[in-house]
């Protein structure tokens, strides 16, 4: 009996303990999964990535018109009414002269002759059958086409244009995705040290209450003591708010469904920022990938003025068609008569001799363009290493400021400590730990919004020397 009830103990207990995991549906993030996820879910890199595809079969549609063009055709038509042609009646003067000749009379003897006033009249006949039918094939090859060759030559740097262009939209969510989850990982450990300071005052408050029972303290301090907790109780519903819309945002962010739960798995410590990050290393503006979008993008724009130039030399193309044709008078007869052939081969040579000056405003447009582009190139060039100089202040200021606050937070907890010491023994003050404590809450969350400073100042700077 006794090893029975063990079996179903055991039973109960391994359903419990699957029940529970499967009512566990959270998605564990450290920063790098979290990175990993957004690259593939997040609707800006999967449209940039969708991109990439349209311009391969963009590409596809440009290398189409330069193979050769087959078109096969056919039709049946039916003329109820076959069209009637009017035309001079140039038989009867020939006709007359023969019967002149044979000396042929009407009907009351006369010879015949021409009419008085020259005028035959008119033939009305009807040229044409009631059913046509006919069908065939063309085709047409370019031989030799300056702007369709440009636009061959251009589908590689098409390519790798949109490929950058998915790569700097991916920098952009990664470096959006960083910053939020830290923030994140911060307002969790303030949280933790907000709950901190909730047990510390509630500590605090019990041994006054126990002091104020035994004639050693004021109602008014137990008082004060509330105040200070209903206080801290709602900086914590504000930041958990605030925690719960992060949460959201970054889910957006990610493409991730709202209704999902997440964790970050990550810890954030100030050891860890300076990991061989401030070494000087040799930069080339080729590492930042918008550059290297910005340098196809002038690329580009060369050949569009290559393909304007291309386009005032002549073009070659060729041309063939082959058909077959049947007429009748029934569509019967139309299908099964006599077919008729028809084919033909041309060689087509266009030579653009004047085009009203349009040509040359187009070269000029494009190169305009492309002048733009450098001048755009060459500011960004400026742009980068103001960025770069700019981030690297900027990190190197916040790592400072990390380290001051740090230190800081650690006396405002030395200075609590002893305080709260003081007051236990009777040499302190209720006022005096309340100050103490106010000091380290504010000393802690400086000290974290440092950390996070320079968390995100971090991300700028690998950002702008091309390493995020």
């Amino acid at each position: 009996m006794q090893k029975i009830r063990l079996i179903v103990l055991a039973a109960a207990g391994l359903f419990a303990l699957y029940h529970a995991n499967a009512q566990d549906s959270s998605h564990y993030f450290s920063l790098q999964q979290a990175l990993e996820y957004g690259q593939k879910n997040n609707v800006q890199v999967k449209n940039a990535l969708l991109d990439i595809q349209l311009q391969e079969q963009v590409n596809r549609e440009v290398t189409g018109s330069a193979y050769p063009q087959i078109n096969a055709n056919g039709n049946v038509t039916f003329n109820p009414n076959v069209a009637v042609q009017r035309f001079p009646n140039f038989f009867a003067p020939a006709i007359i002269n023969v019967l002149q000749q044979l000396d042929v009379r009407d009907g009351s003897g006369k010879p015949i002759s021409p009419p008085a006033n020259g005028d035959y009249g008119f033939i009305d006949a009807q040229f044409g059958t009631k059913w046509t039918s006919n069908g065939g094939v063309s085709l047409s090859q370019i031989l030799f086409d300056g702007q369709v060759f440009t636009g061959l030559k251009a589908r590689k740097t098409l390519i790798e244009y949109r490929e950058k262009s998915a790569e700097v939209t991916a920098e952009q969510i990664r470096q959006n995705i960083a910053k939020i989850y830290y923030q994140l990982i911060v307002s969790k450990t303030q949280t933790a040290l907000l709950d901190s300071n909730i047990a510390l005052v509630e500590k605090n408050r019990h041994d006054t209450k126990i002091m104020y029972d035994n004639g050693f303290a004021e109602k008014l301090d137990i008082d004060k003591l509330d105040v200070q907790l209903a206080n801290l109780h709602s900086q914590k519903t504000q930041i958990l708010n605030a925690v719960n819309n992060g949460y959201l945002g970054l889910k957006l962010l990610m493409g991730m469904p709202i209704r999902e739960q997440m964790v970050l798995t990550d810890t954030l410590t100030d050891e860890n920022l300076k990991e061989g990050i401030l070494e000087v290393t040799a930069f080339d503006y080729n590492q930042r990938r918008d550059y290297q979008t910005a340098e196809l993008g002038m690329k580009l724009n060369e050949y569009d003025v290559q393909r304007y130039k291309f386009s005032k030399i002549p073009t070659l193309s060729l041309n063939g068609n082959y058909s077959k044709m049947a007429m009748e008078n029934s569509l019967g007869k139309t299908i099964n008569g006599q077919w008729f052939t028809a084919s033909s081969i041309a060689l087509n040579l266009h030579i653009p001799i004047f085009t009203g000056f349009a040509t040359n405003a187009r070269i000029a447009q494009a190169k305009i363009k492309l002048q733009q582009t450098q001048n755009m190139v060459e500011a960004m060039k400026i742009n980068i290493d103001m960025q770069r100089d700019s981030a690297l202040n900027t990190f190197k200021s916040a790592l400072k400021d990390m380290d001051y606050q740090k230190q800081n937070m650690r006396l405002a907890e030395s200075v609590y400590s002893q305080t709260k010491k003081k007051y236990e023994v009777g040499t302190g003050s209720q006022l005096e730990i309340d100050n103490a404590r106010v000091q380290l809450q504010s000393a802690q969350t400086n000290y974290y919004s440092a950390l996070y400073s320079a968390v995100a100042a971090k991300v700028d700077y690998l950002k702008a020397i091309g390493k995020f």
